[in-house]
Formats: structure tokens, sequence, C-alpha cells
């Protein structure tokens, strides 16, 4: 949990942003305690006292880039969509916005889910709020009569889940060099041919 008085504030967020820095510039295999403590000028009790494992590091670490980066306002048009068609564009823009901006982080926690069993645990809890996400708007379109035929929820929710795979962006973008409104719009044509019924 996040503390309360202003000091202990911020020696929270100097470990977060020096934990940050490391995984983007080095990757989550250089991530220790020491080396947290070092590059955020602390002492490794002071890291330990806050995260007892790197699990609770590294979950913590996708929470605060994840506020840093502006999840909550990345999602509120999602959210607030009066209809599923409006749910899913603002979904798409989500998508082709925010996930630019967290995917050094993303990726180099990743790349070692099968050798490091904090960061498979961190990337388990990542799939399983974009599952909940896609779930929410499936439910939504079969609800407002919407769902194409031949999907169900669950058909819905996981090819949701699979188009804001990190390699359908870096693809688009950086293979091919769609623009991050170029990703959006055809983003979300996709989805609605896809999963919308006329």
């Amino acid at each position: 949990m996040e503390p309360q008085n202003a000091r202990s504030r911020r020696t929270y967020a100097a470990i977060l942003e020096a934990a940050r820095a490391i995984v983007e510039e080095r990757g989550v295999s250089d991530l220790t305690m020491g080396a947290v403590a070092e590059r955020a000028g602390v002492t490794r009790r002071s890291v330990y006292l806050r995260f007892d494992s790197r699990t609770r590091l590294l979950t913590a670490l996708f929470d605060h880039v994840n506020e840093q980066e502006g999840l909550a306002a990345s999602l509120r048009p999602v959210h607030e969509a009066p209809d599923a068609a409006a749910a899913l564009t603002a979904w798409a823009a989500h998508v082709a916005r925010f996930h630019p901006r967290i995917a050094r982080v993303a990726r180099a926690v990743h790349a070692v889910t099968e050798h490091d069993a904090d960061a498979a645990e961190h990337w388990r809890l990542v799939q399983a709020d974009w599952r909940r996400l896609c779930r929410e708007l499936a439910e939504r379109t079969r609800g407002e009569g919407r769902l194409a035929a031949g999907w169900t929820v669950e058909t819905m929710a996981d090819m949701l889940q699979a188009l804001m795979s990190f390699d359908v962006l870096e693809t688009l973008v950086g293979l091919h060099g769609w623009t991050g409104d170029a990703s959006a719009s055809h983003l979300a044509r996709l989805a609605h041919s896809t999963f919308l019924r006329p």
C-alpha cells in the first residue's frame, strides 16, 4: 500500500521510478533490490520495507506506470460510451494511444516470463485486467442485442484480448509505419465489422 506521509511517498515514488528506469534501460532481469536502491539513492532496507518481493515491486511498478501514463483517463471513454459501438471505438483508441506508452516496461517483463516467476506473475495480472475489459465489452455487445452471428461473449473477449497484443501495434506502427490515429481508426473498423450485428 502506498505510504501516507510526504517523505515516505517521495521514497516510494523514487523506488518505482528507479525500477522503471532499470527495466526500460536494461530489462527486468537486472531489476534487483540492490540495483533499485542504488538508482533511487536509498538503502536496500528501504526497498524491502516497501516491497518484500520482486513480484510486489513489479506489480506496483505496473500500477505506477499505468497511473503516470493516464490509464484511468484513457479508459474512461470506454466505460462512459453510450452504446457498444461507441465503446468499441473508444477501446480501439485506448489501445492505439495507451499501449505504446507502456510497451517498454511490458515488453521487458514479458521477455523473461518463462524464466522469472515474478515476471510471469506480473504478466498474469496484466492479462487478467485486459481480459476483464474485453469481457465487459463483449457482454455489453450481447446485452444490446448487437453480437454478430458466430460469436459468443467468450470468443469475442478472446479475440479482443488478442488484438490488444503489443505485437499487433508493433507490426502496424513499427513495421508498416501506421500512425496512432490510423491504428485506432482501422482497429475500430475491424471490431465493428467483425463483432457487431448490422
